[in-house]
């Protein structure tokens, strides 16, 4: 790849910036479920997981006041705050969140704080409520602003399987967002010598960015199951000069790939014509740093077919193991899912 090359791939990225750009440990497509909630009188807590943007429709009322996509609370007349028990999708390091109050304008929270555990089993009703231990407090508490996102970094590195979002005293939250690093026993992985999905969102797989993706976004290709409709993929838009569109994953945990699954499922008149995906061992590189890292070819350019699930074993070559691959496709198009199996390299 060129200088010229480096420099459009870098100026047409679509990752994002700081912490949103890893993956929301709290969104409902990856498993996260909203426990329990002290009060979700007006919006049921669930909303708060929906991995869409929330929505506001004018008019729409329920038997208990105004329709609101989010979780709220009716106006508190004694002391105390509200609250809500979550449990995240994958256990995770956070680094930062989201409290989103889109379309609350004089029904959100003052302020918010947020606290966390870490506990392999199933957590017990008086658990929910309890103050102090076994919660942390990793986000102490924090002003509001309505109708936008509040952003917040977390300092805290250890894992967590829950989070509480406290809110006081009371109001709405659109959606939380849990953004952080996926936690992986990848030492057993090793031992067990299974093939995996090292792609996968749930093995720690991210999407770094992508030259294009107008139609639909890039994390979309690395989650669990297969698409459940032409929305849930990544799709560029359609290309009318020189070139070809590419999305570059950081894989879980570098390993030695056996196969390759590019699945252009719902994609019927706007899949690619054909596709390549090229590897790299660069344990922890950013964005910027592998736009000039080794790539090696790891499957040639294969054509692809409309909505089906393309595997490709004995078209890769052995090029060793590989931290991130670059997945090419030609010219443009849409790609539902990517899977890339394979052996976790040992340290």
């Amino acid at each position: 790849m060129d200088s010229e090359e480096r420099t459009r791939r870098r100026v047409s990225d679509h990752s994002t910036a700081l912490f949103t750009g890893l993956t929301d440990l709290a969104s409902a497509r990856v498993g996260a479920r909203a426990l329990a909630a002290n009060d979700d009188f007006f919006a049921p807590k669930s909303n708060l997981l929906k991995p869409e943007p929330a929505v506001f429709v004018p008019g729409k009322f329920t038997s208990r006041g105004k329709w609101m996509d989010g979780w709220e609370s009716r106006r508190r007349r004694t002391p105390g705050h509200d609250w809500c028990v979550i449990a995240l999708g994958m256990r995770g390091a956070i680094h930062g969140v989201d409290v989103d109050t889109s379309h609350f304008t004089g029904n959100y929270p003052a302020h918010c704080s947020i606290e966390a555990l870490d506990s392999a089993a199933s957590l017990r009703p008086p658990v929910y409520s309890a103050e102090g231990a076994p919660w942390t407090s990793v986000l102490p508490q924090r002003p509001l602003r309505g109708d936008t996102h509040n952003f917040f970094a977390v300092d805290d590195r250890r894992s967590w399987t829950h989070v509480r979002l406290n809110i006081f005293p009371d109001g709405g939250v659109a959606r939380l967002r849990v953004y952080g690093e996926v936690s992986v026993d990848w030492a057993r992985m090793v031992r067990s010598r299974r093939v995996v999905d090292l792609a996968l969102v749930r093995n720690g797989g991210l999407v770094l960015g992508a030259s294009d993706m107008h139609f639909g976004v890039k994390d979309n290709m690395i989650m669990p199951g297969r698409a459940r409709d032409m929305g849930d993929g990544w799709e560029t838009r359609r290309r009318r000069g020189p070139g070809h569109d590419w999305a570059i994953v950081r894989l879980g945990a570098a390993g030695h790939v056996t196969r390759i699954e590019i699945d252009t499922n719902h994609f019927k008149g706007n899949y690619p014509e054909s596709a390549s995906v090229e590897g790299c061992l660069a344990p922890g590189a950013s964005l910027d740093a592998l736009a000039s890292a080794n790539w090696t070819e790891l499957l040639p350019r294969q054509k692809l077919g409309p909505h089906r699930r393309h595997f490709f074993t004995s078209q890769l070559a052995a090029i060793g193991p590989v931290s991130h691959v670059r997945l090419n496709i030609f010219p443009d198009g849409g790609i539902s899912r990517l899977r890339i199996h394979g052996h976790v390299a040992q340290s």
